[in-house]
């Protein structure tokens, strides 16, 4: 498969950090679709997971060298019950996360244009960052931390 947008979103949950949802430069892949309705501490909460093709990040359909650029914001909790609302919103880790996660990096990298830039997010709630990194065979250019606590850090990857 072959797409005509210019940047792959490849796990795009709610698209929460998304300015315009709707963006039409990026193609909104998840491997579900679904309206999830939950309790989050006495508060009935509802999040729409609507991406525009689903697929595994594991696995993508398209073509090598595809996208100029391509956001990976994987899973990265793993002791979560399945039906709490953190799982139900972020997607859960299995117990061969650390096979996931790089066979997820390597399709990334994978579809994106030779000099493409790629843009991960990782939170180290539970997974050290650089326990992360130790599993891909690529180095970040840089990174910034955020979050209240400082444990999401972006990070940029050129290919």
């Amino acid at each position: 498969m072959s797409s005509e947008k210019l940047i792959l979103d490849a796990c795009c949950g709610s698209k929460m950090f998304w300015f315009n949802k709707k963006n039409q430069n990026v193609l909104f892949v998840d491997k579900r679709r679904e309206t999830v309705t939950a309790k989050d501490r006495d508060k009935l909460r509802t999040i729409e997971i609507n991406p525009d093709l689903v697929a595994d990040f594991t696995n993508l359909p398209f073509e090598d060298n595809s996208f100029y650029m391509v956001v990976f914001d994987p899973p990265h909790l793993k002791t979560l019950g399945e039906t709490s609302w953190m799982a139900k919103k972020y997607g859960r880790l299995s117990d061969n996360w650390r096979e996931v996660i790089k066979k997820g990096f390597d399709e990334c990298m994978r579809v994106l244009k030779p000099n493409g830039t790629l843009i991960f997010k990782w939170n180290e709630s539970e997974i050290k960052t650089s326990e992360v990194l130790s599993i891909i065979p690529y180095e970040p250019l840089f990174g910034h931390t955020t979050g209240r606590q400082s444990k999401t850090i972006w990070m940029c990857f050129m290919k």
